[in-house]
């Protein structure tokens, strides 16, 4: 049996590239949707994709199941438990508790484990090459490394209403009914590492086993003790904030993404005729570096959306797609570039990218406005705005600010004042340059202070010293 993970940094998702190797085939759960990685790794291992599954309706990226099967042939396996409410909209097989998928020598289980979603399933492996008895588990967003599955995400992100307490007991039965009635020795490969946010506290460690998350796990006194109570206090406890296209990712998981089909090389624009088109405003310009450069001076009108290891995220909190129908152009230095930023963008359901360009030479450049710490106090803001997550905000922050995530910003601009300057700050100014970003692009007059919170408790720090000498 080959047993793949595939790890992507920028939303901090797992997927499962399971193969066996004597019939030549393989089974993807929870593809993400630029799927070259996966056809690249049947290819070097002469296997052919027969089937994709996912483990439940995802909150935090687009879906890549129908994509992977419209371009392999591969058969669709969703789960059909959770209810009437929470049915795929789709044609696809589907799985209930105890539902196998079978592949030469390979059985994959799905096991229902309600709480993070009433749908959810987890899938035990068993290799039948090697033993009678499963050895795997992929467990998907119910149980982490060190950490469980949020409960409150339909709350959060899909309009449910306290639907959180009942997701919780929901675990604890899973936990208790499901997860530690299996062999200590089972392997637990989780649908997501450290950062995400489908959870408070996940570890960054690829994988664990069930008797070791039964021993070391926070969750395990309370299963040991049967104190659901204590359980579901401590779970709902501090869990940060939930970005806001959580809820199209899960309405369009739920219909069914779009299939994008092969996609062909973005095209590198002309600068005098894309001056034109931003003039018009006709398109939506991505700035890719990062914040320091960007307050340099950046295209009027532009998006700051930095490339590397976040772009998926940044974008997804910048750009809504479904509000914003002006396709984007990317600062990129070369086609092979501006190539991996739209695979990241596609992550998220941001398709409508028309080409890039690698300078912003002969286009309409703005310097955004910076304000140093020390003049913050006399400025006289309408509005002091920490767009840190609730955590960060609560265990400190500048006097008279209000929190609002980057993440939630663009879709709650009714918190706002609708006149005067609004000061924007984070921890660093990373996530500040593109929430600031993002509402200038809306219409509203956003000053980012200089330095952030960091740059601000510095100059605090350095003021009380001097004050005491």
């Amino acid at each position: 049996m080959l047993l793949e993970r595939i790890y992507d940094e920028d939303l901090a998702q797992a997927s499962y590239f399971i193969g066996c190797q004597t019939k030549g085939e393989a089974v993807v759960v929870d593809a993400r949707r630029d799927i070259a990685t996966y056809q690249e790794l049947a290819a070097a291992n002469g296997m052919k994709i027969v089937a994709v599954t996912e483990t439940h309706i995802h909150a935090d990226y687009l879906s890549g199941t129908r994509e992977l099967a419209e371009a392999t042939g591969a058969d669709m396996y969703v789960s059909g438990e959770g209810g009437n409410d929470w049915q795929y909209g789709f044609d696809a097989e589907r799985l209930y508790d105890g539902s196998t998928i079978t592949s030469g020598n390979i059985t994959i289980k799905a096991v229902h484990t309600p709480g993070h979603t009433p749908e959810h399933l987890a899938f035990l492996i068993t290799d039948g090459a090697f033993s009678d008895q499963p050895g795997y588990l992929l467990s998907g967003d119910f149980v982490f490394s060190g950490d469980l599955g949020r409960p409150d995400l339909l709350d959060e992100a899909a309009g449910g209403l306290d639907t959180r307490f009942v997701g919780a007991k929901q675990l604890f039965a899973s936990l208790r009914e499901k997860f530690l009635t299996l062999p200590d020795h089972v392997q637990v490969y989780p649908g997501h590492g450290s950062g995400s946010a489908c959870g408070k506290a996940l570890g960054a460690i690829p994988s664990t086993t069930v008797g070791y998350e039964r021993l070391y796990a926070w969750w395990g006194p309370y299963l040991a003790a049967n104190d659901e109570e204590g359980f579901v206090r401590e779970l709902l406890d501090g869990q940060p904030d939930a970005h806001a296209y959580f809820g199209r990712m899960k309405r369009q998981n739920r219909l069914g993404p779009d299939v994008m089909g092969p996609r062909g090389d973005l095209p590198q624009l002309d600068n005098q005729a894309l001056a034109g088109d931003l003039t018009e405003d006709r398109v939506t310009f991505v700035d890719t570096r990062s914040n320091d450069q960007v307050h340099q001076g950046t295209v009027t009108g532009a998006l700051n959306i930095p490339a590397g290891t976040k772009m998926a995220s940044f974008g997804a909190w910048a750009y809504d797609p479904e509000t914003d129908d002006r396709p984007l152009v990317l600062l990129a230095p070369d086609q092979e570039a501006a190539q991996d930023m739209w695979d990241h963008l596609v992550r998220v359901g941001i398709d409508n990218v028309t080409g890039f360009t690698p300078t912003l030479d002969g286009l309409p450049i703005t310097t955004p406005k910076v304000l140093a710490p020390g003049d913050l106090e006399d400025f006289g803001a309408a509005l002091l705005l920490d767009v840190r997550n609730k955590t960060e905000h609560a265990a400190g922050s500048i006097p008279g600010s209000e929190q609002l995530s980057a993440g939630r910003v663009l879709w709650h601009q009714d918190q706002l004042p609708s006149e005067g300057t609004i000061v924007t700050f984070c921890q660093s100014g990373v996530r500040n340059s593109v929430a600031a970003s993002a509402l200038r692009r809306a219409g509203h007059d956003v000053v980012e202070l200089d330095g952030s919170y960091a740059g601000w408790a510095a100059w605090n720090a350095s003021q009380e010293s001097t004050s005491v000498s």
